[in-house]
C-alpha cells in the first residue's frame, strides 16, 4: 500500500522539481541579462564620454560604481512630482568622496569676511522692488562659455575670474576669457589659497587689485594643475578690477539685488549624487550648508510652476546640468539660501 502511494505522487514531484529547476534557471538568466545590461550601458557610457582604464581591475570597479550611479538616477527619475532630473553624466563612474575630493575647491573663511569691512550695506535698505522680476546675463552677452575645471580644485578660480569677465563685459563691452590658471599660480599669497588645493574668490580679487589686473586665457593657459607664477604673462593685463564686495550674508533679497547688477561669484555646498548628476529643471534637492564650492550666478527667474530660482554658472563642463549651468531653488526656505548660495557671495568692482 505504502508502495502504491509513493509511485502515485511521482509525477507531482518530478512536476515540482522541474518547476524549481525552471525557476531557478529563469533567475539566473535573468541575473546575467541584468549584469550584462549594466555592463552594456557602462561601454557605452564609456564610448559617449571618451573615457578608458588602467586595467581590468580599475575597469570593473569603475563599472560597479557606475551601475550604482546609474541605478540611483533611473530611480530617482521614475518618481513623480520631481521638479528636475537626474543623468549619468560624465561624472558618473565616481564615488561621492572621490568627486568632492578632484572636482571642487571652495576654501569658505567665516572668521576672515566676519570681520571685514568689504561688505556692501546699501543692499540692506533698498527695496526688492527696484530690481527687474527676472535676469539672464547671458542673454546680454556678459556671460563667458562654459568651461571644466578637470581634476583640479579650482573652481574658485573659475568663478572669480568669469566674474571679472562679465564686469568687463557690462562696462567695456569688451568680451574676453581670462586666465584661470594665473590665478591658480600667482594668487598664493594667502595660506589657504592651494592652487588646484583650493582658494576662495577673496584671495582671488586682492591678487588681482595687488597685480594690477589679470591677463588673458590664450596668453597664460590653463593646465588643470598647479605651476609657479609667470610673473612676465601675468604682468600683460587685459582686465583690472579696483575693489570688491560680499554681499550682506544669509539674504537672499540682498542676493538678488547684486545680481541684478552684476553676476556674483557664491558658494555653495555640491554634496551628494543629486547635485552631482543634476540634469535639468529647478533644483530643489538634497543638500548642506557645509560650503566645499564656487560658482557664479548669472541670473534669476521663477518657473512655470512658481518656483522662483537662481541660474548658476558652474565649472564642470557643457555635460553637466543644463548646458553647464544649474537652475537651484530661490527662497527655499532657510535664510542661507539652497545648498547655503547666500551665505558667502562676492562681486568685483571695476
Amino acid at each position: 500500500m505504502a508502495l502504491v502511494f509513493t509511485i502515485s505522487l511521482l509525477p507531482h514531484i518530478v512536476r515540482r522539481f522541474i518547476t524549481i529547476i525552471s525557476s531557478t534557471g529563469f533567475e539566473c538568466r535573468r541575473l546575467g541579462q541584468d549584469e550584462a545590461s549594466s555592463q552594456d550601458k557602462h561601454e557605452q557610457w564609456m564610448s559617449v564620454h571618451g573615457r578608458t582604464y588602467i586595467d581590468d581591475v580599475e575597469k570593473e570597479k569603475r563599472s560597479n560604481i557606475f551601475a550604482d550611479n546609474a541605478a540611483y538616477v533611473e530611480k530617482f527619475n521614475s518618481q513623480e512630482n520631481r521638479s528636475f532630473t537626474l543623468k549619468t553624466n560624465s561624472y558618473a563612474d565616481l564615488t561621492d568622496n572621490e568627486f568632492m575630493n578632484a572636482h571642487t575647491g571652495g576654501k569658505y573663511r567665516r572668521s576672515n569676511r566676519s570681520s571685514s569691512s568689504q561688505f556692501d550695506s546699501s543692499f540692506i535698505s533698498d527695496s526688492i522692488t527696484n530690481v527687474p522680476s527676472s535676469i539672464d546675463w547671458r542673454q546680454k552677452g556678459a556671460v563667458s562659455p562654459i568651461r571644466e575645471q578637470l581634476q583640479c580644485g579650482s573652481c574658485w578660480a573659475f568663478a572669480s575670474a568669469e566674474a571679472v569677465e562679465s564686469l568687463t563685459k557690462i562696462r567695456t563691452g569688451k568680451a574676453y576669457i581670462l586666465s584661470v590658471q594665473q590665478l591658480l599660480d600667482c594668487a598664493t599669497q594667502n595660506p589657504n589659497s592651494r592652487g588646484c588645493g583650493g582658494g576662495n574668490p577673496e584671495d582671488a580679487f586682492d591678487y588681482l587689485i595687488s597685480n594690477g589686473g589679470i591677463t588673458t586665457e590664450s596668453n597664460y593657459p590653463y593646465k588643470a594643475k598647479d605651476g609657479s607664477c609667470d610673473r612676465k604673462r601675468a604682468s600683460q593685463i587685459a582686465a583690472r578690477i579696483s575693489d570688491y564686495k560680499y554681499v550682506p550674508e544669509n539674504n537672499e533679497n540682498a542676493l538678488l539685488q547684486a545680481v541684478a547688477k552684476q553676476p556674483v561669484t557664491a558658494f555653495v555646498n555640491s554634496e551628494g549624487k543629486e547635485f552631482r548628476l543634476y540634469s535639468s529643471g529647478v533644483f530643489t534637492g538634497s543638500c548642506g550648508t557645509t560650503l566645499d564650492h564656487v560658482v557664479l550666478i548669472v541670473g534669476y527667474g521663477q518657473a512655470e510652476d512658481g518656483t522662483k530660482y537662481w541660474v548658476i554658472k558652474n565649472s564642470w563642463g557643457e555635460q553637466w546640468g543644463e548646458k553647464g549651468y544649474m537652475r537651484i531653488q530661490r527662497n527655499s526656505g532657510p535664510a542661507q539660501g539652497k545648498c547655503g548660495i547666500a551665505m558667502s557671495a562676492s562681486y568685483p568692482i571695476a
